[in-house]
């Protein structure tokens, strides 16, 4: 018995010792301010979260870490020795990554670490999953090539099994990430951050990990609901599918079971009896089960969650159009959220961090997100549908060319840029990997293609080809103006003041919508990222004139709801560099106007009584 005393003892040790030399290798680089949640993280155990919610399986192991990195001239070959160590997956310019470096076009950013895959993986098919790099990855395992990615903001995975060998894996990473020197969707990033632009987000920002399955497994699933007729939808795409097997799909309310069928041919139709409908205030999930069967034994199986809710618009007592939630008006209203961090730029440093910014808006009294030119990491949506949160999803923006900024109440143009066929190809390749992405995610009610013009081309074509891909949303073609008459919405920006183009000449066909307003600016001593030049749309110099300020706006807001506005988002969730016009600070530590002095001027803004949707 004190043999195996000591033995659990020494394998605590070596265990400690490991850490305390990981956490040796790295230091986040000075210099900036931080979240609070920069001194939780740790190269022992960095996001060590599941990062697909909508697929579970367990047998998975988690990458994220310290590597080895090296920045080379972009010609050159893998490196033969490295630069030091990065903290995967948080983006070399990063704070936390440990380097704090810029790439650029004209060099190449490369990554090397070693796998041992755990035993419960041995003889199965072994996948490698990226959450996101930035922008065109290539992967080798064991000196050979795994595969290659374009894109910065939807995952993406390769098949290694054949590439595994006995023993340790060797797994090298190169990325190539022009920024904005490139056409491709880069969102707000440039390499001389200033304004409303920021800095370079450069290779792996989300996690990485293995997981092993079988050779026949679900590789995805499509969940539609219609709430009219209380179904749900399910689509598997299964891989090595053979002759015989079966794919069940099985629905809970809780653990009781309320629904089970087999997908024949396409998909299966699950009959959802009384469903709960998912919503701001009451944000049911319903639970989900896929396997695949053969001869009676289950070859796969996964869980996910799904949501039973509809997102459409339908004509109030005058005649304008409105967005109905579950057939309902609801008013939709939150912050631009463009999900910056100072310390991880766009990686959270924790969980906890990722989650915090929905929390936060949603004690404030907002009921909806305008996820601004990013896509994020699963899990936050996962805790948007988990908190009932409205979500709209912009396409990150590239190849700006003629881009413009709006003219308050100017809102009839139409002008598309003639953007290169590899630019184009660029664009619809990564629109529909975020679609196919985030289908699942009930909380997501609007897709918005295009954003003040930056980049838009072939409007109606694009917008078309969205509406078709899915029907189950709304479509926000152009968000803040070039407005071409497609889509389910008409978005104008006005600042600071709220504003709306007026229902009786665009409300009979598209519901009226104030996609950007506010930025109303506060700076903060000791919270800010410059101390000089930082900017908002309006500066104040005090909590209290800012709180009167905007306290005006929600009850102009109230007006313009009553004549025929739909939504409205107001500019920003926190402080970005150097905008200080967040509802929080850009480290999050400080709330510029009061949680319940907010949540108490908005409640006002969801009365129903203020709209009367036609039967």
């Amino acid at each position: 018995m004190k043999k195996k005393y000591l033995f659990f003892a020494l394998a605590l040790g070596l265990g400690s010792s490991t850490a305390i030399a990981q956490q040796q290798d790295w230091k986040m680089v000075n210099g900036k301010i931080a979240s609070t949640w920069s001194e939780q993280v740790s190269p022992a155990a960095t996001l060590p979260e599941y990062p697909r919610p909508q697929l579970v399986r367990g047998n998975w192991k988690n990458l994220n870490g310290l590597w080895n990195y090296a920045i080379k001239a972009k010609e050159e070959h893998q490196p033969a020795t490295w630069d030091g160590k990065i903290l995967v997956p948080f983006a070399v310019e990063s704070a936390l990554s440990g380097v704090g470096r810029n790439v650029g076009k004209d060099s190449t950013l490369w990554y090397n670490t070693t796998l041992t895959l755990p035993s419960g993986m041995q003889g199965k098919k072994i996948l490698l999953h990226f959450g996101a790099s930035d922008w065109r990855t290539t992967v080798y395992v064991n000196g050979k090539e795994a595969g290659s990615h374009e894109g910065g903001f939807d995952p993406f995975t390769f098949d290694i099994t054949s590439l595994v060998k006995k023993g340790k894996q060797e797994i090298v990473v190169k990325v190539w990430d022009p920024t904005d020197d490139g056409d491709q969707p880069r969102g707000k990033q440039v390499k001389h951050p200033e304004g409303i632009w920021y800095t370079p987000v450069t290779g792996i920002w989300q996690t990485v990990w293995v997981e092993a399955v079988a050779d026949t497994y679900i590789a995805s699933t499509k969940q539609t609901p219609d709430i009219d007729q209380e179904t749900l939808t399910v689509a598997a795409n299964v891989e090595n599918v053979k002759a015989g097997d079966v794919v069940k799909v099985t629905a809970y309310d809780g653990g009781t079971k309320v629904a089970e069928s087999t997908i024949n041919g396409e998909n299966a139709v699950l009959k959802i009896a009384s469903p709960k409908l998912w919503s701001p205030e009451n944000p049911f999930l319903y639970n989900l089960t896929l396997t695949v069967t053969r001869k009676g034994k289950v070859i796969d199986e996964v869980k996910s969650y799904f949501a039973m809710r509809k997102s459409s618009i339908g004509k109030d007592a005058n005649g304008v159009e409105r967005m109905l939630l579950n057939n309902k008006f609801v008013f939709q209203y939150g912050p631009l959220d463009q999900g910056w961090w100072p310390d991880g730029l766009y990686t959270a440093p924790t969980d906890e961090a990722l989650k915090f910014d929905i929390v936060q808006t949603k004690a404030m009294g907002f009921n909806m997100i305008r996820k601004h030119i990013k896509v994020e990491p699963a899990r936050w949506y996962y805790y948007c549908d988990q908190l009932g949160m409205l979500v709209w999803q912009d396409m990150p923006s590239g190849d700006l060319g003629n881009g413009w900024e709006p003219r308050p109440g100017i809102i009839d143009r139409a002008t598309d840029q003639n953007r290169s066929a590899e630019s184009e190809g660029y664009y619809r390749k990564e629109w529909n990997a975020i679609i196919d992405h985030l289908y699942n995610y009930p909380s997501i009610v609007v897709w918005t293609p295009f954003n003040e013009a930056w980049g838009q081309f072939k409007t109606v074509e694009i917008a078309e080809w969205t509406m078709k891909k899915d029907p189950s949303r709304l479509v926000n073609t152009a968000s803040g103006g070039n407005f071409y008459p497609v889509g389910h919405i008409i978005d104008l920006h006005n600042y600071p003041e709220p504003a709306m183009p007026d229902p009786a000449i665009y409300g009979d066909k598209r519901a009226i919508v104030l996609g950007e307003f506010g930025g109303l600016g506060l700076p903060v001593n000791g919270h800010v990222w410059q101390q000089k030049d930082n900017w908002g749309y309006q500066s104040f110099k005090n909590e209290e004139d800012l709180f009167k300020r905007y306290s005006g706006f929600t009850d102009r807001l109230e007006t313009l709801i009553k004549q025929g506005l739909s939504a409205a988002v107001y500019t920003q969730t926190t402080d970005v560099e150097v905008e200080i016009n967040g509802l929080m600070t850009y480290d999050r530590k400080v709330q510029k106007m009061p949680l319940e002095k907010l949540k108490l001027i908005h409640q006002k803004l969801y009365n129903p009584a203020l709209v009367t949707i036609k039967p």
